[in-house]
């Protein structure tokens, strides 16, 4: 992977405290998928346990980097979704495993140096292991370091988020996500960042993956139905098939060209009958129901709520 030029001014600071032996107890990193903050944050952990760090980078030969790189580190804790007791993942951080974690910050370094723990995703904590959480961050132990690594750190607790130094990675300006793309070797970076909506990693990957053909797809079924040629039923079955949550992307998208359009006096390229306040309000509905995806409500019933309001 080419290197990220919208890191750059993060690590500095980072690298800056560390020199000053200012780190924080706590770090919460976070923004939106596909802008390499996992990757910052792997790079700094293997800098931060490294025997003999360059300017923050790991040696990458020394017992420790060895150790990381086998998965073996003792002291570097990796929290995520756990199993039930049926085998079946979770789908959120519990309070046990926060308990047991904090038991384990409690124990010195092996290595006498850092310890740290990685919670990813945080904002999975359930409510009870957000408070176990909070106790362990108002008592912490020296030398101990707490990353939390999140793409939607609202709904992490403000009590928590106030006890984190916090790291947050924003979109990089176009003429980097372009540059960055193309040393991806990413073809029609343009249309790809755009689909994205300005994030490059989601347009690498989106681009890899053929997202762009199936954004034309979301747009020509809003076209139909906006027509009075095609059925709600139909399109919901091939969203369902087809990333839901991306196909709903798309289609905030496409309806906020069309408030554009509406502005301006224009046909739409949609050409839906509803004006732009409609609009406003169905592009809303639209992220309330890419959200909701997330919950236990019924896919195609939420899609198909959301489409019998579009016309």
């Amino acid at each position: 992977m080419s290197a990220l030029s919208w890191h750059v001014e993060h690590w500095s600071r980072l690298q800056s405290r560390r020199q000053r032996d200012a780190l924080p107890h706590a770090l919460l990193v976070c923004g939106a998928a596909g802008l390499g903050k996992r990757e910052f944050v792997q790079r700094f952990v293997k800098g931060l346990l490294c025997e003999q760090p360059v300017d923050g980078e790991a040696c990458g030969h020394c017992r420790r980097c060895l150790l990381l790189a086998a998965g073996t580190h003792p002291d570097l804790i990796e929290l995520s979704f756990g199993l039930r007791k049926d085998g079946v993942q979770r789908s959120e951080i519990v309070v046990d495993q926060i308990r047991d974690l904090s038991v384990r910050l409690a124990m010195s370094s092996q290595f006498g140096g850092w310890q740290v723990a990685l919670i990813d995703p945080a904002d999975a904590m359930n409510a009870a292991a957000g408070n176990a959480l909070l106790k362990t961050l108002e008592e912490p132990a020296a030398q101990t370091m707490l990353i939390l690594l999140a793409d939607a750190p609202w709904r992490l607790p403000q009590t928590i988020r106030s006890r984190c130094q916090r790291i947050e990675f924003h979109l990089p300006d176009a003429a980097a996500a372009l540059t960055w793309l193309q040393d991806e070797g990413v073809g029609d970076a343009p249309a790809a960042l755009a689909a994205a909506g300005g994030n490059p990693g989601l347009a690498s990957a989106w681009a890899k993956e053929g997202a762009l053909d199936r954004r034309l797809e979301v747009r020509k079924d809003l076209a139909a139905l906006a027509a009075g040629r095609g059925q709600p039923m139909e399109v919901v079955k091939r969203w369902l098939d087809n990333e839901p949550a991306q196909c709903l992307w798309f289609a905030a998208q496409a309806a906020a060209d069309e408030i554009k359009s509406k502005v301006t006096e224009k046909t739409g390229p949609l050409a839906s009958a509803l004006n732009a306040e409609a609009l406003d309000h169905w592009y809303n509905a639209v992220n309330r129901t890419r959200e909701s995806l997330r919950g236990p409500l019924r896919a195609d019933l939420l899609l198909l709520e959301l489409l019998a309001q579009w016309r």
